[in-house]
């Protein structure tokens, strides 16, 4: 019996290790150990050597010939890739499944995150009046824009108010608050980053804004508030309410940056535990506001086309490619740091 014992174990264990790390079971060999994960939210194309998008930069930087692993309770939807130290995983659009990406990724007991720092990255729209295309911020709270009293303009006595109705109930539910020494040591580092932008962009912005001081600056590194929605909004009344939420919850920053993840991103970092562990960098592509005569069914009602990533983009000029790179240029100080174990 001892025998036939041994030989079964003999077996079990050479079937485990002729699986790849992807098909192993949890448990089946130590943790990985990950220094950083990063959690972009999308990729135009392939991984590396093609058009950008919000991970092929840090992909080829620090992952090329990684190893792949996918994501148990994602439905085969997401995968980890791992390379000395350094995890990624592309979550997907929206706040719910970054969320639940993000609490998925974090449960892969075939990965130690006891000791990981989080970035969160990726483009977004940004705050007119304050920012530009080409900015990249560093983010320091997150509001959600959902959550709470809303109504169509054409349901309130001030058609020209904000839409949003604040209500105390959601306060706890509605804004986290990034770590305040953690957002504060990476401010340090990439405050003077250098960003770029393009002379159609510059052009853009100038017809956009009637040559306004604010909107023909240079790009830089900012701090500020995200505010995150599901929906995909744009416009005067958005605007201000996102000034609005930010005020009201007494976030820390300005609002800053429209996008559509990282409510779910830092949420499911809080209740992992990680919260103080979570860094969002943000680059602006597009402004929150339409521009140059556009409107809601000249932008959405027609082909899809015609998207951000485009060269012509009638919403981004020709900025989304150089976006992608100053995001990567600020993030990329960050996470050497971390892998030096100065951070």
């Amino acid at each position: 019996m001892k025998k036939i014992i041994a030989a079964c174990l003999f077996f079990a264990m050479a079937f485990a290790f002729a699986l790849s790390p992807a098909e192993q079971p949890a448990g089946a060999a130590m943790p990985l150990k990950v220094k950083v994960l990063l959690l972009p939210k999308f990729e135009v194309g392939e991984m590396s050597g093609d058009f950008p998008g919000e991970a092929q930069h840090y992909y080829e930087q620090y992952l090329t010939g990684a190893e792949e692993y996918i994501v148990p309770n994602s439905a085969g939807a997401l995968k980890t890739y791992y390379r000395d130290g350094v995890a990624l995983c592309v979550l997907g659009m929206g706040k719910v499944g970054a969320a639940l990406g993000t609490m998925a990724v974090l449960s892969d007991s075939r990965f130690d995150y006891s000791m990981a720092r989080i970035i969160s990255t990726g483009c977004a729209g940004s705050a007119a009046g304050t920012t530009v295309m080409g900015d990249v911020f560093l983010i320091t709270s997150v509001v959600d824009y959902d959550l709470g009293h809303h109504a169509d303009s054409r349901e309130i006595a001030d058609p020209e108010g904000t839409t949003w109705f604040h209500d105390s109930d959601f306060d706890n539910a509605a804004v986290i608050f990034l770590d305040r020494d953690l957002t504060g040591k990476a401010w340090t580092l990439v405050k003077d980053t250098p960003v770029a932008t393009t002379e159609r962009t510059r052009d853009f912005m100038r017809h956009a804004f009637d040559g306004a001081e604010w909107a023909v600056r240079d790009p830089k590194v900012l701090r500020g508030t995200a505010v995150t929605g599901d929906n995909y909004w744009k416009g005067v009344h958005g605007h201000e309410n996102a000034l609005l939420m930010a005020a009201t919850y007494a976030c820390p920053d300005p609002y800053a940056a429209a996008e559509m993840e990282d409510i779910g991103v830092a949420r499911a970092a809080e209740r992992m535990g990680m919260l103080d562990r979570l860094i969002i960098i943000r680059g602006s592509v597009n402004m929150d506001v339409f521009m140059q005569g556009a409107t809601p069914e000249s932008l959405w009602s027609g082909s899809d086309s015609m998207t951000l990533a485009s060269e012509d983009s009638v919403e981004a000029a020709d900025i989304f490619e150089t976006a992608m790179k100053n995001i990567f240029d600020v993030g990329r100080i960050i996470v050497d740091r971390i892998l030096d174990g100065r951070f």
